[in-house]
């Protein structure tokens, strides 16, 4: 793995989401980074560069965060930095999986996908999934009602949606500590049961 390829991405990626607050900046693509290695030390025959390089670019041309096309801030940087352009593409594709919202039901058909993808949706579970998606709801303006709604729309999914074991037993506390979660709000607010 050429490490020092991994940390010119941080480094970019450092740059473009300067300022990010809505629970997609820097802090979440490193963390997708550390699930993502997590997950490929258990998985063999992952090519830890691809996933490394995917899990920290996976946001670069984010439709909530960018109005690129055709993945040009991933595609620009891994070019700049000399990357063979088959590498690219892999690496491209693996980062269009990803996605919930346009992958829904699809699962990846490369190891690095399917662990790329995981380790994103860990970061969309748990402790840190419930302040991302408050922080991503107040400054879009959704309200905590909208946001609550959000847990049943979509965070309470993704523990069956795991591709991975690895994943899938990663999952397991955070998918618990969500529904306690919810459970202690439906008390504080006197609505009925999720």
């Amino acid at each position: 793995m050429n490490n020092d390829l991994i940390r010119k991405a941080e480094e970019y990626i450092q740059v473009l989401f300067e300022g990010n607050s809505d629970g997609h900046g820097i802090d979440h693509s490193l963390r997708v980074l550390t699930n993502a290695m997590e997950i490929a030390r258990e998985e063999p025959g992952a090519d830890l560069e691809l996933v490394a390089l995917a899990s920290l670019l996976h946001d670069a041309d984010d439709h909530k965060l960018t109005d690129t096309k055709d993945n040009a801030n991933a595609r620009d940087f891994l070019k700049e930095n000399n990357v063979e352009d088959d590498r690219i593409e892999l690496i491209l594709s693996i980062i269009n999986s990803v996605s919930f919202s346009k992958n829904r039901g699809k699962i990846p058909d490369t190891i690095e996908g399917k662990i790329v993808q995981d380790a994103d949706r860990l970061d969309a579970m748990g402790a840190v999934g419930i302040a991302r998606t408050f922080a991503y709801g107040g400054k879009n303006g959704r309200s905590v009602d909208d946001s609550i709604g959000h847990f049943h729309d979509k965070l309470l999914l993704l523990k069956d949606g795991l591709n991975t074991k690895t994943a899938r037993k990663m999952a397991e506390e955070r998918h618990e500590f969500m529904l306690e979660f919810l459970s202690h709000y439906d008390s504080e607010t006197g609505s009925p049961e999720s």
